[in-house]
């Protein structure tokens, strides 16, 4: 039985571009944080205080991420084979419970309002939550290109989204409030802007666990690998495949391959390789066997 493996790197590297990306979108947001935290403090407002402490935690959440940039480029070393790229599949993990402690916390409040609906000043609450559409919805979109390919960028850009909805749902209500006086508009929007945060960030924190527990990554069909593999006119027989995701952008594969012939073993790795690489996947290592060695092996 031969046993070869060697590497073809060809992954998706977080680049400088995304690092400068989230440097600059801290910076903004914590401008912002600072902003609104002072109006507040102003207009004596416990919504537009409590919306700051809620884009504080986005601002760490933008910071987490960049921390997993930073991990995933790591080298490996004698105790971490992999560097520290696993850490990025449990950053956006941690991200994603971050959001739901986010969505536990404007629910509990909301109820807290329904009880006793407070005093608002609609108007200076209204620009000061226009100023954070502003703000979050260009973070937003800055994040939005690279969201596609990285679970991590993804949780950013879902606590921003989530974050320019909540100052939406605040202009909104700062209106209605102005023009009615209804303070119970306030919660009701809340809870609603609340529901929505918690249907994008349930896929994130399902895809964070998966990926945790080694499961199979999004976009990978386990069946469609083994027929590729198998459609290359020298393998007879594939198994053992297991695919798992070493960071949020990159995923390795093994797998035993059962080749007619083991003097083709070299070119049909190459073939292999390249087009495990078009299903994403930078890291495979195969381990070549003849049917005669299956067998015994299997104790025909």
């Amino acid at each position: 039985m031969e046993h070869h493996h060697h590497h073809h790197h060809h992954h998706v590297e977080v680049g400088e571009h995304t690092t400068r990306l989230f440097v600059f979108c801290i910076l903004l947001n914590l401008l912002f944080v600072g902003v609104e935290a002072g109006v507040g403090l102003w207009q004596h407002s416990l919504s537009l205080l409590s919306d700051a402490g809620h884009n504080l935690s986005d601002v760490f959440s933008l910071v987490l991420v960049l921390v997993a940039i930073r991990l995933a480029k790591v080298k490996s070393n004698r105790h971490f084979t992999y560097g520290y790229k696993k850490s990025t599949v449990l950053i956006s993990l941690l991200n994603a419970i971050i959001l739901l402690v986010a969505v536990g916390a404007i629910i509990i409040e909301s109820i807290h309002k329904f009880a006793e609906p407070a005093e608002v000043n609609g108007a200076a609450v209204s620009w000061t939550a226009g100023t954070g559409i502003i703000i979050n919805g260009l973070t937003a979109l800055l994040l939005m290109r690279s969201q596609k390919s990285d679970l991590n960028v993804r949780g950013a850009f879902l606590h921003m989204v989530a974050d320019t909805l909540v100052s939406v749902g605040v202009v909104i209500s700062g209106i209605i409030i102005s023009v009615t006086g209804w303070n119970i508009i306030d919660p009701i929007v809340s809870i609603i802007i609340a529901i929505v945060i918690l249907f994008s960030t349930w896929n994130l924190l399902a895809d964070s666990l998966r990926l945790s527990l080694d499961g199979l990554p999004e976009g990978i069909n386990l069946d469609e690998i083994g027929e590729k593999l198998r459609s290359d006119s020298h393998v007879t027989d594939v198994h053992h495949v297991h695919v798992w995701a070493i960071s949020t952008t990159e995923n390795a594969l093994t797998a035993h391959i059962v080749i007619d012939d083991i003097g083709c073993m070299e070119e049909v790795k190459e073939r292999l390789k390249n087009l495990l690489e078009e299903e994403h996947i930078a890291h495979s290592t195969l381990e070549f066997e003849t049917r005669e060695s299956h067998c015994h092996a299997h104790d025909c």
